[in-house]
Order: C-alpha cells, then structure tokens, then sequence
C-alpha cells in the first residue's frame, strides 16, 4: 500500500536528473537496433511530458548499468520461477515501478511512440514468466506494479477496491482487519498479485460456494491501447466481459479490480487426512472422491494433493474446508464419504481468515500476519507445470499409473485435483471467458520441481500429461489459462499466422469463448500493443 510520506514526496520533490540513466545495457544475447541506445533517455523524456505526477528515478527505474545487483533483485524479488532466471533468459533493457495511475498510462502512449515492447508484472506468478521475460520481442521492457497495492475495504457497501500490485495475502488480511464474516472467493497461494489473477479466472476453497474470483467482479480499471484509463462504464461490456477470464496480458493493463466481498461463518471447519498406498492400496477412497467431490454440499470442498514423499513412496492429502461446524460436517461426511474415515481429532474449527493460512499450507500455528509478510510455502522455486479437466471418473488403474510416477520424484513434485459442482455447475459457461462449468467433476495441476535437474523432470512431466490423455476431456483436450502452458503453443513475433495457431490453444483454455474474446481483441487493440507469447491474437488482415 502506498505510503502516506512516499505520496507527499511524490507531490515535492524536485524532479530528478535523468541524465545519468543515458546508455542501454545490451545483453550478451540479445541484439538491439542502433536506435534504441538511447532508449532509456527517450522514454523517460516521454513520461515527463505525459504525466504530471513525479517519478523519483533512483525509486522508480532499475537498469543493469546502473546498478547491476539492484536491477537482478528487483528483477527477482516477485519472480516465482527461478527456471527463467538463468543467465541466458532474455532480460528486460530496463525495469519501470510506477507509483501512479498516470505513469501506467504514460508508459503505454511512450512504448506506442518509441516503438518499446511492454511486458507487465503484478505477482510475477505466471507459469511461464510471460510477465518478465519475452522470447519473441527485442528490446523489451518491464512495467512492474508492486507499488501500486492500495486496498480500500467497504464493509457496508460489500466491496473492495484493490490496486493490481496488492496479492491475494493482503487482500485476505485486510478484509480481516475489518469484519469476521465477509471473505473474497480466490485463491490458495497468498503471493499471486491480483492484477493477473482475476484475468484468468481465479478459483479457491469458496468456489463450490461463491464460483470464481472473476465471478465476483464488480468493476476494474484498466490502461487500453491508447493509454487511456478506463472503468466498466467506459470500457463497455464486452470489454470487461473479456478481462474476467480472457487471461492477461492481451487487452490492456489492470491497474485495479472492484470485488464483491462474500458472507462467511464466523467459525468454519478444516481437516486434513492422508492415505498412502499402504492405506489405500486398491485407490478405493480416491476412486470415491472422484465420484462425490462435485456433488457434495457446496458448502464442502475437498482438495486431494498427492505428493512425492521421498523413498518411492507417495501419498494422497485431502484438505478440506466445510462452512460450518465440526458436527454438522462430520455428520456430512459419515453419510457421504464414509472410506475417508474422518473423524473430530482430523477437525480443527477457526475463523476464516486462519482457513487461508491452513489453505495456503503454511506451519501450523503460524500467524496471520505471514499472509502480507513471508513467501507463500506452495511455490516451487523452479517448476513446470500443465493442467488438465476431468469430465467423468478416472479408471484406478490409471490411477495407479500416477503413482507409479510420483513414486519416483523427489519431494515438491505433485499432482492436485480440485474439485467443481456447486455455484460452478450453475454458471453458463458462456458467462465470463472461462468457459469449464457445468460437467466438470475436477481438475487436474501437474506440478514438477526442476531444479537443477530441468531436463530430465520436463520429460517426466511431458510424459504423465501423455499418459493422462485417454483419461481427460478431448476435442479439445481441456486445459485453465492461469495453467499457461507454452507446450500446448504459442505466437511468434506479430505475424498474421498467429490467429490460426492460437486456434487451437485457444480452444483448449476458452472453448467456444475464443471467437469472441479474438473479436474483442481486434477492436479494443487491433494493433495488437498488448501481445505475448500466448497472448489472444487479433483477426487476419483480409486481403
């Protein structure tokens, strides 16, 4: 959250010489046009003369000549995957931290007029690092949010008006703060910065109650292509109907959501029971879950983890979370899911806003504060991961195949099912972009720790997603944006084949959603400013 004296600072301080920010570090690796030696200079010419809010430059821009060491930790510090933190992964020319709405704005209409690619950072926690690093756009430069973090809490109106660089641990905390009983339905990792999040969707522990983050969206105020700050009003529905699930990156900058803030108990109920193979060696107790997990009460989600535990041994972990009381759940469970056996000494009954620490994996016993201080305990430091949807039961035999695979990693790899039904299965999927509702029982996120062994545990993950394939949904093969999976392909540099090749990924995340999120794109940034990897392309130029 911004600071009071960082915002008299902002509105005094004399402007500062920029004159010594004048050459562009080029990377070893990367091939930079004569003409954007002075990049740097030129675009901080530009700002000054489209925003009327100071930036002071020593707070505000990081550049490897400058400073080589406080450019990599700015670069790192909301980096979650240290897979694109290698020497040889492109790096931006220089890192922009804005402080105002207005420098967002500015950056948009100066990378337009210098010809400067943009790559956007909120958290940092997309899969494939398409926020922070560009493969496909030389120069580049990154346009990090982390100060922008305001959070303004409205209990009477049930609203929150959320900056994109504040994450999912502030938000959480800060609803805390002012009531016992309201809560925000996202989700479990409290590093995920906000801005990103909600553009693919979002889900959590209430989404069999409450859907969506994206389903609980008011209102938002977003950059466009023309630099322009736009609100819900402003924007038009179509608009605003794309950023709630069309995935970042492709429509404009998020500078803050609006959320709808949902009613929770004052006392909810958490357990957690782990099976190993020894305990259910014929899988009859996931085989189980498979069947109920979606039509539960909704009120009731159970989230199965099955871990490498190190030794050729994993285990299955189901963690859940009934908004209610112990009895009435255990009541729930002994006529529902009986083989799970839980009993009260697996119960624990507390406050909402300890069922995010519980969610979020930390230490038991940890405090709440850890949610705005300490790094989430979910995050793998390097990791690849892809995603699947599960339409009907998975046979135990192939079951028994994703043992057979986990028994052979190290610990921090593993495989989550996620249950839907509820709120989830009442929603058209035509509602917002995110397009896998009703008929979906779970789904699937393979997780694997690379390490320092990438090779060799990319193939293995590669691997068990071909081995799935007979057991997931198809035609299209069904896969969550927030899952980025650069596997499934991706956009070269702004070409017209890009709209045929997205066809077919595109399909994977949006279904029948993609059509219109590609008309959309093409007439809110027919120029296609705001671009990635796998970015939503804009319509083919008739010929």
């Amino acid at each position: 959250m911004l600071m009071i004296a960082e915002m008299r600072l902002l509105k005094t301080a004399p402007s500062i010489s920029y004159i010594s920010f004048l050459a562009l570090y080029i990377f070893s690796y990367t091939i930079t046009p004569i003409s954007s030696n002075y990049l740097q200079e030129d675009f901080i010419k530009c700002l000054h003369r489209n925003t009327h809010v100071n930036f002071p430059l020593e707070k505000t821009f990081f550049t490897p000549e400058k400073n080589a060491s406080t450019f990599i930790n700015v670069l790192e510090a909301t980096a979650q995957n240290y897979r694109f933190l290698t020497k040889a992964t492109p790096k931006p020319s220089f890192i922009f931290k804005p402080v105002h709405e207005s420098h967002v704005q500015a950056s948009v209409i100066c990378s337009k007029k210098l010809g400067i690619h943009l790559r956007v950072r909120s958290g940092g926690h997309d899969f494939e690092a398409v926020s922070y690093v560009s493969q496909i756009e030389t120069p580049f430069v990154l346009l990090d949010l982390s100060k922008l973090r305001q959070i303004n809490v409205d209990i009477e109106e049930n609203s929150a008006w959320v900056q994109a660089g504040a994450t999912l641990g502030e938000v959480y905390y800060r609803i805390a703060e002012k009531s016992k009983i309201h809560g925000f339905p996202a989700g479990l990792c409290s590093t995920v910065g906000v801005g990103g999040y909600i553009t693919g969707g979002g889900y959590g522990a209430l989404m069999r109650k409450y859907g969506l983050a994206a389903d609980n969206v008011l209102d938002a105020k977003i950059v466009d292509a023309n630099g322009k700050l736009l609100d819900r009003s402003s924007m038009g529905e179509d608009m605003f109907w794309a950023i709630r699930g069309g995935g970042g990156g492709s429509f404009g900058i998020i500078l803050a959501w609006k959320l709808k803030l949902v009613l929770v108990p004052e006392t909810l109920t958490i357990f957690s029971v782990t099976k190993t193979l020894e305990q259910d060696p014929d899988l009859k107790t996931l085989s189980k879950w498979q069947r109920i997990a979606d039509k539960l009460v909704e009120e009731l989600f159970i989230r199965v983890v099955i871990r490498a535990s190190g030794n050729n041994t994993a285990a299955a972990s189901y963690r859940g979370q009934f908004l209610g009381d112990q009895g009435t759940l255990i009541g729930i469970m002994k006529k529902a899911f009986p083989e799970l056996g839980l009993t009260e000494k697996d119960c624990t009954e507390m406050k909402w806003i300890e069922s995010v620490i519980f969610n979020g994996e930390f230490p038991t016993g940890t405090p709440i504060e850890a949610l705005i201080q300490v790094k989430s305990p979910l995050v793998n430091p390097s990791f690849k991961s892809k995603g699947d949807i599960v339409k009907k039961p998975i046979p135990a035999l192939a079951l028994k195949g994703i043992f057979k695979r986990m028994v052979q990693q190290e610990p921090g790899t593993f495989v989550a099912f996620t249950p839907y039904g509820g709120m989830m299965a009442k929603i058209s999927e035509s509602e917002i972009p995110f397009p896998h509702r009703s008929g979906t029982l779970f789904k699937i996120l393979y997780n694997s720790n690379t390490g320092t062994r990438a090779s060799r545990q990319l193939n293995w993950i590669r691997e068990l997603y071909s081995f799935m394939t007979p057991y997931v949904s198809s035609n299209p093969r069904q896969s969550y944006v927030n899952y980025r999976d650069l596997d499934l392909g991706q956009n070269t540099k702004n070409t017209s084949s890009n709209f045929k090749n997205a066809q077919i990924w595109g399909a994977e995340y949006f279904k029948g959603n993609f059509e219109r999120l590609v008309r959309i794109k093409s007439k809110v940034d027919p120029h296609n400013i705001f671009r990635h990897e796998q970015s939503i392309p804009t319509l083919p130029v008739q010929s």
